[in-house]
């Protein structure tokens, strides 16, 4: 059954990897088997899907969509870019912009909003536009480790891990990953102002977005400021941070259906939320409780001791860097989601605290998407958009910004997760 298990469990992440538009159904088929095989018991099913994670994604990618519809991030960026004196520091305000918004939003959602900006400019200045774009995705990627919603696989840590929004700010007396990150941000920032030193072309004001419906915004800052009330609260409902996510999206639904008064209000906001990476995760959930069940886990888990030597740095420094290099060519959603499970047993075969080895897996798997162009989806955005304005981007292009700016931000982490928490 283990070596069924574990020919299932390759063959979906080779499926995965080389069918990437159909990774969903691939998913869900392995699952499907694991169940039929009897390799996870019918009645174990419901529960290895972590529902709090599901409902928290579709509840914040559907007000995500309202908050785009309303315009804000781009008069945001408006008046960011009002205030920059040349090209060199527009690019620089818009990647830090851009981090600051995907802290608390998708990244591909985050990419799409503020790289029209960057366009915008390019075009008014008679430039390319490609460096601009590309370091929006990539300062989108590093920040969705910031905070409990900037990214599938921060949600995917807090539900596993039992973590809430202030978790991430600080945890158990430390300081948390969000600040962890700034810190990244900031290194791969100085790396930023080196390679655009030469970009001092003056930039004139743009044509200012106005926005005429601000509950959507009100509606984004609902969720962070519930999720941290949340925080508070002893003994709540596993699914707490989910309700607050789906209602506060049932909300923004049922206003925008009584001032429109459209029937189809529903359907076209339902559209906004990736049903692909809510199949994913559901089918992925139930694969990792089968190879868990099958004992996979457990031996995955017994390898990486022995490769360490039970040496707790060598294993935190090879759970890093091992997610650096997976997370450059592969989705960094089914690696994390994978990995948590074998993170925390190899924690308990060392007898340490899984906090370390958590947030170095975060910190590798979320930031080290960044190196190569389809290393994550917001770089992927990225040059679907620069493609349609007729750019085409290669690999080298990417990874000559991409792998200093990676470099600089996965290894202060490392350090830092370290030294805190080592």
């Amino acid at each position: 059954m283990k070596t069924t298990a574990i020919f299932i469990f390759i063959m979906t992440y080779i499926l995965l990897l080389t069918f990437p538009k159909v990774r969903a159904y691939i998913a869900l088929t392995s699952a499907a088997l694991f169940i039929v095989l009897g390799i996870l018991p019918s009645n174990l099913v419901l529960s290895v899907i972590d529902w709090n994670v599901i409902m928290m994604i579709a509840g914040t990618m559907g007000i995500v969509g309202l908050f785009i519809e309303s315009k804000m991030p781009s008069l945001l960026a408006d008046h960011l870019i009002e205030k920059m004196p040349n090209v060199k520091w527009a690019i620089i305000s818009l990647s830090l912009f851009a981090g600051l918004i995907s802290a608390f939003i998708d990244n591909v959602a985050t990419v799409l909003m503020i790289a029209p900006v960057a366009l915008t400019i390019a075009k008014k200045l008679k430039i390319s536009p490609v460096a601009g774009v590309i370091a929006i995705a990539i300062a989108s990627n590093l920040q969705g480790a910031a905070t409990l919603v900037g990214d599938t696989t921060s949600i995917l840590l807090g539900g596993y891990a039992k973590l809430n929004f202030m978790d991430f700010f600080f945890y158990q007396g430390k300081i948390g990953l969000f600040w962890i990150v700034q810190l990244g941000a900031l290194a791969s920032t100085l790396v930023l102002l080196y390679l655009f030193r030469k970009d001092k072309q003056p930039i004139h004001v743009i044509e200012r977005t106005v926005v005429k419906d601000y509950f959507p915004t009100f509606l984004l800052l609902g969720i962070v400021v519930l999720l941290i009330l949340a925080s508070f609260i002893p003994n709540k409902p596993d699914i707490t941070n989910g309700l607050i996510c789906v209602i506060l999206f049932y909300f923004g639904l049922m206003r925008k259906y009584l001032i429109t008064k459209r029937t189809d209000t529903f359907l076209l906001s339902i559209k906004e939320i990736d049903f692909d990476t809510i199949l994913l995760l559901t089918g992925l959930f139930i694969v990792i409780g089968g190879i868990t069940e099958a004992g996979v886990v457990e031996d995955i888990s017994l390898l990486f001791v022995r490769i360490s030597k039970d040496n707790v740095f060598l294993v935190y420094t090879l759970i890093v860097w091992a997610s650096v290099l997976f997370s450059a060519f592969i989705d960094n959603i089914p690696y994390v989601a994978t990995m948590l499970p074998v993170t925390a047993r190899i924690s308990d075969l060392l007898g340490i605290e899984p906090t370390l080895l958590f947030f170095g897996l975060l910190v590798g798997a979320t930031l080290g998407g960044n190196i190569t162009p389809i290393g994550a989806s917001a770089n992927i955005t990225g040059l679907g958009i620069l493609r349609k304005e007729g750019y085409e981007v290669s690999a080298p292009v990417f990874m000559k910004i991409s792998v200093p700016f990676t470099f600089a931000a996965v290894f202060t982490g490392y350090l830092l997760v370290w030294f805190i928490w080592g």
